[in-house]
């Protein structure tokens, strides 16, 4: 089976990442309890420096598993409810709408927010904490939306679960996810640094040496090693970097296939949960998204900049799962969930 899961895998992955396309791939695939890599290209095509298990991505909107298992964790502890409104946390939310929404919607995407920052044309401006507040209580959805009653995907509504985890554990992002998550499971390879000056990710030197280089779609090197994309400025809203080597280890927990601590396993458990159907074939999970295909559910996370592609998907039925990591945008991460894992799964 290792065989066949190899040539699967290398078979699809292989045309996506020649010589001709910009950057690299890294991906690890979990299955029959191992976790196997696969390296293609080039971290830094300029000084030749080929792509690792070990290289540090960007995760893009893969953070919002991280997020979203700490909320899934606090509500195993009892620390946090999923139908606590984020106005108990946050005070100064006292718009007629933001003040009704709750942690649980915003974690399901079915808060109904929608903030001009979710969607192009990109802002080029950066927002203040006071600002994205202001722009939260000024903000009335249009008449058929209600909080809890559709799913609309935004990246303002994780951006807000982050300021209420800080509120209500007086810790920042950052400190709250590598003590609860990374930590635990031994993943030290997985960062959500500080933004410097220069807007990149203040990291020690030996660690941003092994950060890609991001590329776009055609090729165009965009920002430096370490960039820190945000339409928000203030601490925590930067990019989140890791390894397919650290993530192959998330792999595993989610899996089944780590002893871990029970209430972090219940928590992961939990965020892979449908929570709001969708229609026929897609649902919504805690910052996951459920794919039904034909014999197989396929759970899964994408996430992507215009310098970064990003992507875990899982099948649990199988314990299988995969993660994808290319430093370009727009790379066809749809292989994954469309065609390597349903081909997998019927080994």
């Amino acid at each position: 089976m290792d065989a066949q899961i190899r040539d699967i895998v290398s078979s699809e992955l292989a045309p996506t990442a020649t010589a001709s396309d910009p950057g690299g791939l890294a991906a690890a695939v979990y299955a029959g309890g191992r976790v196997t890599f696969f390296t293609y290209g080039f971290a830094d095509a300029a000084a030749k420096r080929p792509v690792t298990p070990d290289t540090l991505f960007n995760l893009a909107s893969l953070r919002k598993i991280f997020e979203a298992t700490l909320v899934a964790l606090g509500t195993a502890r009892g620390e946090l409810r999923l139908d606590d409104r984020v106005s108990k946390y946050l005070p100064e939310l006292h718009g007629n709408y933001i003040s009704r929404v709750t942690i649980g919607e915003l974690l399901t995407h079915t808060s109904g927010l929608l903030l001009p920052t979710d969607h192009p044309p990109w802002p080029n401006d950066s927002f203040t904490r006071e600002q994205f507040v202001a722009m939260l209580n000024a903000w009335t959805p249009p008449a058929d939306v209600e909080p809890g009653k559709q799913r609309i995907y935004t990246h303002a509504g994780y951006v807000l679960l982050q300021l209420v985890l800080e509120r209500r554990y007086q810790m920042p992002i950052a400190a709250l996810i590598e003590s609860r998550i990374l930590q635990p499971l031994g993943m030290t390879s997985t960062f959500v640094p500080a933004r410097g000056e220069d807007h990149r990710a203040i990291l020690p030197p030996e660690i941003m040496q092994r950060v890609v280089q991001g590329y776009s779609d055609q090729g165009m090197a965009i920002g430096a090693p370490g960039s820190q994309q945000s339409y928000y400025d203030f601490p925590g809203t930067g990019q989140m970097f890791s390894s397919a080597r650290d993530l192959g280890i998330l792999l595993r927990a989610l899996l089944g296939g780590a002893v871990i601590d029970p209430d972090l396993r219940t928590a992961l458990e939990m965020t892979e949960r449908e929570s709001f159907r969708i229609d026929a074939r897609f649902g919504q999970a805690m910052a996951w998204e459920h794919v039904r295909l034909d014999g197989v559910t396929v759970i899964d996370k994408p996430g992507g900049l215009n310098n970064a592609s990003a992507y875990v998907g899982l099948v649990p039925a199988r314990r299988l799962g995969i993660v994808l990591l290319a430093n370009r945008g727009e790379y066809p991460h749809e292989i994954a969930r469309y065609r390597i894992l349903p081909a997998i799964a019927k080994l």
